[in-house]
C-alpha cells in the first residue's frame, strides 16, 4: 500500500515545528516543557505507526531542473529508525522532565533536541542523495549543540568540536561518493533520476547495473570506501571511535537518545540502506574487517573504563562495530544480524543509559571504583539493569544473545563459503575475532551490572530513590528488552502469535529493506538454539571464558589501561597533535587581530581572489567596450562620479569624506533620469538624502579628523581596494555582456496593466498603472516580501538593543 503524502510530510515537519515553538512554551510551562517535547513526540511516533503496512516513495518537487527532489521511501528499515527515533524520543523527553531540573539552557535543550529527532527523521526517510545529505549534516549540527550543551565547560566544548570535525568531515567524503553515483546513474537503463536512492527508478532498484557500470568505470571501490568513510565516522568505527566517549560531557538523557537509539545509528542505517546495492566480496572485506575491529577494540577498551558513561559509550561504539559486521557479511544471515541487532540494541543501551543518568543523579558519582551495592536503594534500577546488561552481553534467553548469535553464524558460514572458494585460510580470523571481542563484551556488561551488587562503599553515604519520571522511561525500555527476550523463548516452543509473529513479521521487513534484488529470502524468525553448531559452540565459548576471566577482571583492566597509556597507540593522542599542529602552523593569529580593517580587507581580498579565480578556471573572455554613441550629458556625469570618488578618497575628515560620497550618490540619481527611470531616481534621491543626514549626525559624536594611517598600511588598502574593484568591474562587464532573445521586460509591460477585458477579480495581470511598483509587488513578491523581513528583523534587533541598554544591560 502506498504511504499517506500527508502523515509522511507531518511526520518529518512537525518535530522542527515543534523545535520553533520550544523557546516560547518555555516561557509558559518552564521545566514541563519537557512533556510538551514529550508529547510532540509521541504525535511523531503516532504518524510513524500510521506508515506501517505502507511501502513506497512520496516525492515534492524542490530543483527539478536538476533532477533533485525531497523524495522519501517508506520501508521497513526506515520504519525501523523512525519508531526508534520518536518512540525512545517520547521517553528521552519525559525523563529530562526529571533530570535537567534546575539545569541551564533548558529551552535551547528542549528545541535542539526536537530539531535533532526531526533530522533523524529525514535520514530515515529520505530517498534522494541531496535531501538525505542535508538532514545527515543537519544531525551533526544539531548533536554539536547538544554535546556542548554545558557552554561554559571546558571538556563540554572539546567534546562537540570533534565530534562535529570527525562527522562532518566524514560526511564531506560521503557527499563526494553520492556525487560519483550520480555521475554514474546518469548513464545508467532504468534509473529515471540519478539522485533517487530508493523507490522505483532509482539507483537501489537497479542494483545489478549500477554495479556493472561502478565496476566498469573502476569507481566501485572508491564510491564503497566514500561511503563507508561517512558511515564509519557517524557510527564511531574505529578509527573515529574518539569523539563518542568525549560526547558524554553532554547531559546524560542527550546520550541515552543520540548515542544509542538515534544518531549513532545513522551510519549503521546507511550501511543498511546502501548494502543491497554494494554488497559484494569487497563490500564484505570492508565491512566484515572494520565491524569486527571496532567491535573488539572498542569492547577492549570498555573494560578499561573509569566511568560509567565511558564503559557504556566504548560499549556503544563496539555494538555499531557489531552491526556493521553483520551488514558486511554476505547473504540474508548478515541482514538478519544488522536489523535485528539495531533494535536490540536500542532498548538495551537506552536503558542502560538513563541508568547511568539514575546512578550519577542519586548516587552523586560515576565512577566505577565508586559504586556497588546499588540495589539495597535502587531495586527498581536494578532489575532494569539485569535485563539490559545481560542483553548487552549476550547471555540467553535476554534479547541481546539472538542478534549475537545472528552475528556468529553469519561470520562463520561467510569464512566457510570463501575458504570453499579457493579464499585464504585468513578468513577463519572472522569467527575468531567475534568471539574474542565478545568475550570482552561479557565482562564489562557484568561489571556494569555488579555495580549493584556486592558491599556497598562506605564513602558513598544514602543513595535516594529517583523521581517517577526518570523510573518509568527506564522500566518500559527494560520491559520492551525483557519480552524481546522471551519472544524468541516463546518461540523456541512453536508459539509465533501476537506479539512474538508481530515482532518476526516487522524485523523481518526491515531485514528485507538490506537484502540485494535477487538475494536469497526467508521469513524472519528467531528462537534458542535446540541444536549443537558451531555458532553456538561459540556462544558456549564466550560465556564460558568471560565467566572464568571475570573473577580477574582488575587485572585485565590495569593491563587494558597500561597499553592504552602508551600515546602512539591512542587514536586520540594523533588527534590532539593533529589540530594543535593546525592551531599553530595556521596564520590564525594574524587574521584573528580584532582589528575591523583587517577582517575586511582578508574577507575583501578572499572574495576577490575567488571570484576572480573562477573566471580564470572557466576561461571567460570580456566583452568589448564600445564607448560610441554615449550622450555628452551622460559623459559630464560620469565624469563628476569619477571626480568625486577620488575626492573621497583624498578627504581629511568624516565630514569632508560623506559629503564629497553624496556627490556618487547624486549623480548615480542622474544617470537614471537620463535612462528614462524616474521612479529610481526619486528613491536614489530619498535614500541619499536620508543616509547623508544620519551619516552627519552619527559623525557628530566621532572625532572631526580619520588621524594618521601608516604607509604600509595605505599600500594594503590600496591593493584591497583595487583587487576589489577589478572583481566588480569584471562582473559587470560579463553579467551585462549577453543579451537574451526574450527580453524579460516585454513581459512585464504585456501583464503589468489592467487587461482589456476582464472580470472584477483577475489573477493573470498584474493590474497597475505603474510598471515599477508592479514588479515590486506582484512578480517580484516574494523577493520584495524577504527585503521587507530583513529590514524588519534589523529593526526588532535596533529595538532589542535600546530596551537592553535601557535596563542596563549593555553599556
Amino acid at each position: 500500500m502506498q504511504p499517506s503524502s500527508s502523515a509522511l510530510l507531518a511526520l518529518l515537519a512537525l518535530p522542527f515545528l515543534g523545535a520553533a515553538l520550544a523557546p516560547l512554551v518555555y516561557r509558559v510551562l518552564g521545566e514541563r516543557t519537557a512533556y510538551f517535547a514529550a508529547a510532540v513526540a509521541a504525535a511523531s511516533l503516532a504518524l510513524v505507526a500510521s506508515l506501517y503496512g505502507t511501502h513506497g516513495t512520496v516525492v515534492v518537487p524542490w530543483i527539478p531542473t536538476y533532477g533533485v527532489s525531497l523524495a522519501f521511501y517508506v520501508d521497513g528499515l526506515a520504519l525501523l529508525i523512525g519508531t526508534l527515533a520518536t518512540g525512545v524520543g517520547v521517553l528521552v523527553f519525559t525523563y529530562s522532565g526529571g533530570y535537567m531540573h534546575g539545569e541551564p539552557g533548558q529551552a535551547k535543550y528542549y528545541a535542539t533536541l526536537l530539531a535533532f529527532m526531526g533530522s533523524m527523521l529525514g535520514v530515515a526517510f529520505a530517498a534522494d542523495l541531496i535531501a538525505l545529505f542535508v538532514f545527515w549534516e543537519l544531525t551533526s549540527v544539531s548533536s554539536f549543540l547538544l554535546i556542548g550543551h554545558y557552554q561554559d565547560a571546558d571538556a563540554s566544548q572539546y567534546a562537540a568540536r570533534k565530534s562535529m570535525l570527525i562527522t562532518v568531515a566524514g560526511g564531506l567524503f560521503m557527499l563526494v561518493g553520492f556525487l560519483l553515483l550520480h555521475v554514474v546513474a546518469t548513464g545508467v537503463p532504468g534509473v529515471d533520476s540519478a539522485f533517487r536512492l530508493a523507490g522505483e527508478g532509482s539507483i537501489l532498484a537497479n542494483a545489478d547495473t549500477m554495479v556493472a557500470a561502478l565496476r566498469a568505470q573502476g569507481l566501485l571501490v572508491p564510491v564503497l570506501l566514500l561511503v563507508g568513510v561517512g558511515a564509519a565516522t557517524k557510527s564511531a568505527q574505529v578509527p573515529f571511535h574518539i569523539w563518542l566517549p568525549n560526547a558524554m560531557e553532554a547531559p546524560t538523557p542527550v546520550s541515552a537518545f543520540l548515542h544509542s537509539a538515534t544518531m549513532v545509528k545513522a551510519g549503521v542505517y546507511l550501511v543498511g540502506r546502501f548494502r543491497p546495492l554494494l554488497v559484494t566480496d569487497e563490500w564484505t572485506l570492508v565491512f566484515g574487517v572494520l565491524g569486527l575491529a571496532t567491535m573488539t577494540i572498542t569492547a577492549i577498551l570498555a573494560v578499561g573504563a573509569s566511568d560509567i558513561k565511558e564503559l557504556l559509550a566504548y560499549s556503544t561504539a563496539s555494538h555499531l562495530g557489531l552491526i556493521v559486521a553483520g551488514y558486511g557479511m554476505s547473504g540474508y544471515l548478515g541482514a538478519e544480524t544488522g536489523a535485528f541487532h539495531i533494535l536490540n540494541h536500542a532498548l538495551f543501551k537506552a536503558a542502560l543509559f538513563l541508568v547511568a543518568g539514575i546512578v550519577a543523579h542519586e548516587a552523586g558519582t560515576r565512577a566505577i571504583d565508586e559504586l556497588g551495592g546499588l540495589a539495597e536503594d535502587l531495586p527498581i534500577t536494578a532489575g532494569i539493569t539485569f535485563v539490559a546488561a545481560l542483553g548487552m552481553a549476550g547471555v540467553p534467553p535476554f534479547n541481546g544473545f539472538y542478534s549475537k548469535e545472528f552475528l556468529f553464524h553469519a561470520v562463520y558460514v561467510t569464512a566457510e563459503q570463501f575458504v570453499a572458494n579457493g579464499g585464504s585460510v585468513l578468513w577463519w580470523l572472522l569467527p575468531a575475532v567475534a568471539v574474542f571481542g565478545s568475550i570482552f563484551t561479557f565482562l564489562y556488561s557484568i561489571k556494569f551490572l555488579m555495580l549493584f551488587f556486592g558491599d556497598k562503599p562506605d564513602a558513598l553515604g544514602e543513595v535516594h530513590a529517583p523521581p517517577l519520571a526518570m523510573t518509568i522511561p527506564a522500566f518500559v525500555l527494560g520491559t520492551l528488552a525483557l519480552l524481546v527476550g522471551l519472544g524468541g523463548v516463546a518461540a523456541t516452543f512453536g508459539y509465533h502469535g501476537w506479539p512474538v509473529g508481530a515482532l518476526e513479521s516487522f524485523v523481518g521487513s526491515v531485514t528485507h529493506s538490506s537484502v540485494a534484488p535477487g538475494g536469497e529470502s526467508h521469513d524472519f524468525s528467531y528462537y534458542l538454539p535446540t541444536e549443537v553448531s558451531p555458532w553456538l559452540i561459540m556462544s558456549a565459548v564466550t560465556i564460558g571464558v568471560g565467566t572464568v576471566a571475570y573473577p580477574f577482571f582488575d587485572r585485565i583492566r590495569d593491563a587494558v589501561r597500561a597499553v592504552r597509556s602508551v600515546d602512539p597507540l591512542r587514536p586520540n593522542w594523533y588527534y590532539d597533535g593533529i589540530t594543535e599542529g593546525l592551531d599553530r602552523s595556521s596564520a590564525i593569529d594574524l587574521i584573528q587581530t580584532g582589528n575591523l580593517r583587517t577582517y575586511a580587507a582578508v574577507l575583501s581580498l578572499a572574495l576577490a581572489a575567488l571570484t576572480l579565480g573562477a573566471y580564470a578556471a572557466a576561461s571567460v573572455a570580456l566583452p568589448d567596450i564600445v564607448y560610441a554613441g554615449l550622450e555628452p550629458a551622460l559623459v559630464i556625469v560620469l565624469a563628476v562620479a569619477v571626480i568625486g570618488a577620488v575626492a573621497v578618497a583624498a578627504s581629511p575628515s568624516h565630514i569632508s569624506g560623506v559629503l564629497t560620497l553624496s556627490i556618487l550618490g547624486f549623480m548615480v540619481a542622474i544617470f537614471y533620469i537620463l535612462g528614462s527611470a524616474p521612479d529610481l531616481a526619486l528613491t536614489q534621491l530619498v535614500i541619499e538624502t536620508l543616509v547623508l543626514v544620519i551619516f552627519l549626525l552619527v559623525l557628530d559624536k566621532l572625532p572631526a579628523f580619520y588621524g594618521t594611517v601608516d604607509r604600509l598600511k595605505a599600500a594594503r588598502d590600496a591593493v584591497v581596494a583595487a583587487a576589489v574593484g577589478l572583481t566588480v568591474s569584471v562582473t559587470v562587464l560579463l553579467s551585462t555582456a549577453a543579451g537574451p532573445d526574450d527580453v524579460i521586460a516585454q513581459y512585464f509591460v504585456a501583464n503589468g496593466g489592467v487587461p482589456a477585458e476582464h472580470d472584477p477579480i483577475f489573477v493573470n495581470a498584474g493590474g497597475g498603472g505603474n510598471i515599477v511598483n508592479v514588479i515590486l509587488v506582484d512578480f517580484r513578491a516574494f523577493d520584495t516580501l524577504g527585503e521587507i523581513s530583513v529590514v524588519a528583523m534589523a529593526a526588532l534587533s535596533v529595538i532589542t538593543l535600546i530596551a537592553m541598554r535601557e535596563r542596563g544591560e549593555i553599556q
